[in-house]
């Protein structure tokens, strides 16, 4: 047991065993324990917790209630942890070679010359190309998928009989995630390392992992075979984790599980999912179930067990938004918009435009107000360049970006009216960077209210207490700090307050990508409610495409810059046309496909130089003329720029 204070258990009366070549995921909300749990199999107590009771033992030995000195040589060798921002493994200031060089020669009793040796054979085997180069670069050099395969080689160095992954591959897109998972599936299975993977993504555990544990409020609930628990799951906790899950199949927003997770100060006396369970009964909430053992390898602790199918429906359906969407003018219009991030001197400057290398290359698309549009395709596609230059905060190299059909924007926001910059807010990905820890949240929601509503402080407060009961918090938070919230709260007052400049786009980069799914749920009906309530339009940007299917009435694919389809959510999603489109959407991990789900690959890189399409050197069903003949947009208003159509 892992208890705040001596007094509250956060870790409690955990049971698990992890064979040899074993893969167990572990899955929950946040605050549920699992990375405590995780750093525990480490021997790490994170500071203010008690360990009371229990025991961690790995190749025999005891892991907690020892020095650090003594798991040192444990510690990156035979036990690795992989974390979740592998960026965080890594020292910026040293080459990729270096580190994995120096994790060499803390763990094995190589030579120079052959851990030079042993560094390029790592590379090669997490499937990093040319890895003599790779040795030579630094950590920023290298993309999220790059980062997350170099912290996995530099993880491997000690040749570990188990590896401890934290959600290792939150922030990736789809195709680099099933890469990582499937590198990760290689080695467990080539090697015989055991590995614990802790996610809130159940696709990836089912991907990945042959067990599941679901762990709530510190305790495990049930546990089991990933294609049993998944499929048909027991425990009302389980199943509704699965009901809050987003769909390809399904043009649904999902139901979030209602209340909230109990403190570690305040745990119900029975059953501790019992206050939120639709099934408890009397004896829920009076005595803790004990664990019953429903199949063979199955356990579970329940005293009411479901056997029927998961619902996976819910009330509100963005299909059903996109016919109300009325047929006006567009709130936002991007025409032929072009951006690079380079600054070339003068005699770049009169040099011809293939030169220059386009971050975005001449998009077009508008939204209408009241709509949801979705922005998607891998890490680099240029998603989150085309908000910021809308937003004002990169400065497009041509084209134009027009607001309520009549005002085009200035390149940056200082130089934009105030009318303007109230008109279009923005809403990161990661509210920590954009909320300012001394500020109360009733003094981060004034600001926009004071700036562009011209509100006293009595009107202030009013309003902001409004927005707070709009996106489902009391009053009370106005007093709060955003460390005293958890990250679903802090992402909906970052919600709130783009949505106190009464804005007419909203523009929402990865919103809910480090987000439990019944949070990510909450937040998605949410933004879907506002954005229909206010009439807003709204671009929302995700590498989930189960998440934008939900929420989004079109969705727009970007590869390298440029646009190639655009169309309803619903005939992108189930009629794709473009082949990249159809090897984005093969990538998407369904929970109960686990881990025999196939489709079509993407090629790591191109084979072919193209002057004609430019996915043309990773598409496998490229004909003569894509290599050389840029293709024209086909079709109406589902369309896509493909030779094969």
């Amino acid at each position: 047991m892992l208890a705040i204070g001596g007094t509250a258990p956060v870790i409690d009366n955990v049971n698990l065993n992890v064979g040899k070549g074993e893969r167990i995921g572990i899955a929950g909300e946040s605050g549920s324990g699992k990375s405590t749990l995780l750093l525990a199999m480490m021997g790490v107590v994170k500071p203010g917790l008690s360990h009371l009771g229990g025991s961690i033992h790995f190749e025999g030995q005891p892991m907690l209630g020892r020095g650090d000195r003594e798991l040192q040589a444990t510690r990156g060798g035979r036990l690795a942890l992989i974390p979740q921002n592998a960026g965080t493994a890594l020292t910026p200031s040293l080459r990729i070679g270096q580190q994995i060089d120096e994790a060499l020669r803390l763990h094995t009793g190589l030579t120079g010359p052959e851990r030079a040796e042993r560094t390029v054979q790592l590379l090669d085997r997490v499937k990093l190309p040319e890895p003599q180069l790779m040795m030579r670069r630094y950590p920023h050099q290298l993309s999220g998928g790059q980062v997350q395969r170099a912290a996995i080689a530099m993880a491997l160095a000690g040749n570990p009989a188990a590896l401890l992954l934290d959600e290792p591959t939150t922030g990736l897109d789809v195709t680099t995630q099933l890469g990582i998972l499937d590198l990760l599936s290689d080695l467990g299975r080539d090697s015989g390392v055991a590995m614990v993977c802790v996610s809130h993504d159940l696709g990836v555990i089912a991907r990945l992992c042959g067990r599941i544990a679901v762990m709530y409020a510190g305790g495990v609930l049930e546990d089991g075979p990933t294609d049993v628990i998944l499929k048909k799951p027991s425990h009302p906790y389980t199943r509704a984790l699965l009901a809050s899950l987003p769909r390809l199949s399904s043009n649904r927003i999902p139901s979030a599980i209602p209340g909230t997770p109990p403190s570690p100060y305040k745990l119900p006396v029975g059953c501790r999912f019992a206050p939120r369970c639709v099934h408890a009964k009397d004896d829920c909430n009076s005595t803790p179930p004990q664990f019953v053992y429903p199949s063979e390898g199955v356990r579970l602790a329940c005293y009411y067990p479901q056997t029927a199918p998961v619902d996976f429906e819910s009330a509100d359906n963005a299909d059903d938004h996109q016919s109300m969407v009325r047929e006006t003018s567009p709130a936002l219009t991007i025409e032929a918009l072009s951006i690079s991030y380079e600054r070339p001197r003068l005699l770049r400057r009169l040099m011809s435009r293939p030169h220059i290398k386009f971050a975005v290359d001449d998009v077009s698309f508008e939204v209408r107000k009241g709509e949801v549009l979705g922005l998607v395709g891998e890490s680099g596609s240029g998603k989150s360049t085309i908000l910021r230059a809308i937003a004002g905060l990169w400065a497009k190299s041509s084209g134009h970006i027009v607001h309520d059909g009549a005002h085009e924007l200035q390149d940056l926001a200082g130089q934009r009216h105030v009318d303007r910059l109230r008109a279009i807010q923005l809403v990161f990905q990661n509210p920590d960077a954009s909320l300012n820890p001394r500020h109360t949240i009733e003094d981060i929601l004034a600001q926009p209210l004071r700036l562009y509503l011209k509100l006293d402080r009595a009107g202030v407060r009013k309003h902001a207490a409004e927005l707070l009961r709009e996106v489902r918090l009391s009053e009370t938070y106005l007093t709060r700090y955003p460390s005293q919230l958890s990250g679903g709260e802090r992402q909906r007052i970052a919600i709130a307050r783009a949505f106190a400049a009464e804005p007419d786009v909203l523009l929402c980069d990865e919103v809910t990508t480090a987000l439990d799914v019944s949070v990510q749920a909450a937040v998605l009906h949410l933004l879907h409610d506002l954005s229909a309530s206010r009439n807003v339009a709204t671009i929302m940007v995700s590498h989930d495409l189960a998440v934008i299917r939900a929420i989004a009435t079109r969705i727009a694919v970007l590869y390298r810059g440029q646009l190639i389809e655009i169309g309803p959510a619903s005939a992108v999603c189930h009629a794709p046309k473009h082949p990249y489109t159809k090897a984005l959407l093969a990538a998407v991990l369904e929970p109960d496909a686990g881990a025999g789900q196939q489709g079509p690959k993407l090629r790591d890189r191109d084979d072919i130089k193209s002057t004609g399409c430019s996915f043309a050197g990773r598409c496998a069903q490229r004909l003569d003329a894509c290599s050389s003949v840029v293709p024209a947009w086909n079709g109406g208003h589902h369309r896509a720029r493909c030779h094969l159509l």
